[in-house]
C-alpha cells in the first residue's frame, strides 16, 4: 500500500473497512501494519523506527480515517495514541472478564 504519488493525477491506495484496497485521490490520514493490525498517526515514532529497520514498509497500509481503521479490526498504537490504546485495552479486558475468556 502506498501513499506516495507523483503528479496532478496522484492516486493513493487505502484500505476500506473490510480491509480491501481501493484507489483514492486523497492520501490516508492514518497508517497501519497489516500483520499486527495496529494503526497510528503517520508521524508515529514507533512506525518510523520500524521503517528505518526495514521490512515494515511492505506491510504498511493506510486508512482514510480512524473510524475505518477501527472498523477494519485494527487497534490503536500504544506509542502515538496512548489514551486510545488504554481505552481499547480496558474495553478488551472488560470483554474478557464478562465472557470468561
Amino acid at each position: 500500500m502506498s501513499t506516495e504519488a507523483s503528479g496532478p493525477a496522484d492516486r493513493y491506495t487505502l484500505l476500506d473497512a473490510q480491509r480491501r484496497p481501493y484507489s483514492s485521490a486523497t492520501p490516508g490520514t492514518w497508517g497501519g501494519h497489516r500483520g499486527s493490525k495496529i494503526y497510528g498517526r503517520l508521524d508515529c515514532a514507533a512506525s518510523r523506527r520500524a521503517i528505518a529497520r526495514g521490512g515494515y514498509v511492505k506491510h504498511r497500509v493506510f486508512f482514510a480515517d480512524e473510524q475505518t481503521a477501527i472498523a477494519a479490526g485494527f487497534r490503536p498504537c500504544g506509542t502515538c495514541c496512548p489514551e486510545k490504546y488504554r481505552a481499547w485495552k480496558q474495553q478488551r479486558q472488560a470483554s474478557v472478564d464478562t465472557d470468561g475468556r
